[in-house]
């Protein structure tokens, strides 16, 4: 068996051949739907209950128990604009203009995929189109701890002001001394964060969602976050809009012979560094680059600093499968419905557009994913856990509001009059049938 083949120092991952006879009943355990853990639902339930019934308090509370940091009161939950405005002083120039760098290419990908305003005729002659407007107040959850997602600040909060939004508010957690990554502070103040709130996981969303005395509620919350994040925002859905459910990173590399080892690895390792959550696959039909990427695995990784997250996710979280041919492998990725994909083969023209449920694809040998999470352009907030399935990844679009509009004069509205009077009969809608007649009486 390929697995045999396999002696190293870190966690044995998982392998999977075609050449197995289980084959088929092994690769359906990697066939996903976004589903949250029971235990995960309740423990969100129940955050999001204790924020509705006390508000600040509950904040405060749960902060000290999750986030261990201590808050005296509910003012303190706030960055104050001095906070924001002095963070900057402690980045050097080099970093100031790597998040400037990012922020640019977020906002001229975004600008040139928002939604604009139309009108057109319709077959009666009644004017139709739509408006797009921005939301006024929305929610933009950053993921902070050990590993402060400075990306995310231009990959959410910059395509909101893209869009015009006039009020953002954002939520990330703080370290147990009550302090935020100052990098973190200084990207948020660039990309036109409104209001800095030091709140973490799902007591941050309740709060953004339902509302408490120190944050108003928002019509819609963005971020990536951990499971009970993700979860917050699934069980508060139509209390507030929400954009997807990006959660734990995970990447999929479909290759051929053609890949490079050494490179694969370090993406695998790169999504691998995040958390424990995380998953990492590797597609590929030669057996010869599997052996070749798991020993680059296992030699990168010893020379890594985030040690404990690396080994669970290459213990619990590593897939490696054997495929006959190619067109399997788009197979096992679509059902697997990856956050990132990143595809390495002779055939990749053609195999691109079979890809459908990824986050976002990378192609080629020189398209890291890190590239995509960190400059390229598109938003790095995509779904995960199987949610590709149902959920495309952030755009700017989703910070606007659609409105449609129609407007009828005397001459479409005798065209469009009979139709819908044989529409209110077939419903037995009487009163609409009317509501149209009645514009036609002399």
């Amino acid at each position: 068996m390929l697995s045999s083949q396999f002696r190293v120092s870190f966690p044995i991952m998982r392998f999977i051949s075609y050449q197995q006879k289980n084959f088929k009943t092994a690769i359906k355990k990697l066939s996903r739907r976004s589903q949250p853990l029971a235990q995960v639902e309740r423990t969100v339930t129940q955050v999001i209950d204790e924020v509705k019934e006390g508000g600040d308090k509950a904040l405060l509370a749960i902060g000290k128990k999750f986030d261990r940091v201590d808050f005296r009161k509910a003012g303190d939950l706030k960055v104050c604009e001095a906070e924001l405005k002095a963070a900057g002083t402690s980045l050097n120039t080099k970093e100031k203009r790597a998040i400037a760098a990012s922020r640019k290419n977020a906002i001229s990908f975004a600008k040139l995929s928002m939604r604009k305003n139309w009108t057109a005729k319709n077959a009666q002659g009644a004017q139709v189109g739509e408006i797009f407007q921005p939301f006024e107040r929305v929610g933009i959850y950053v993921p902070g701890g050990t590993a402060p997602l400075v990306s995310t600040v231009n990959m959410t909060v910059a395509l909101a002001k893209a869009a015009g939004v006039p009020e953002i508010v954002v939520c990330t957690p703080p370290a147990p001394d009550g302090t935020i990554n100052p990098a973190l502070l200084y990207a948020l103040q660039q990309a036109g964060a409104t209001e800095v709130y030091k709140v973490g996981g799902a007591q941050a969303l309740a709060a953004m969602a339902i509302g408490t005395r120190t944050i108003s509620p928002v019509a819609k919350v963005f971020g990536p976050g951990n499971s009970y994040v993700v979860e917050a925002k699934r069980q508060l859905f139509g209390l507030v809009a929400v954009d997807l459910l990006p959660g734990p990173s995970e990447i999929l590399v479909l290759c051929d012979n053609t890949a490079k080892p050494a490179w694969i690895a370090t993406d695998l390792l790169a999504q691998a560094e995040h958390g424990p959550d995380s998953a990492v696959v590797l597609v590929s039909t030669s057996e010869k680059t599997l052996k070749s990427v798991q020993q680059e695995v296992e030699k990168q990784a010893l020379t890594l600093k985030r040690q404990k997250p690396l080994r669970e996710v290459l213990k619990k979280g590593s897939t490696y499968v054997l495929v006959e041919n190619m067109e399997d492998g788009v197979q096992i990725a679509n059902d697997f419905a990856p956050e990132h994909v990143l595809l390495i083969a002779r055939k990749e023209k053609s195999l691109l557009p079979k890809i459908k449920t990824a986050g976002a694809i990378f192609l080629g040998n020189y398209s890291p994913v890190a590239v995509g999470d960190f400059l390229a352009g598109p938003s790095h907030e995509l779904p995960t856990g199987g949610a590709g399935k149902s959920f495309p990844g952030l755009t700017v679009d989703q910070f606007q509001r659609r409105t449609s509009v129609v407007k009828l004069d005397r001459a479409s509205m005798e065209k469009s009059a009979p139709i819908v009077e044989a529409f209110a009969r077939m419903e037995g809608l009487d009163a609409h049938g009317r509501s149209a007649a009645i514009r036609l009486e002399k």
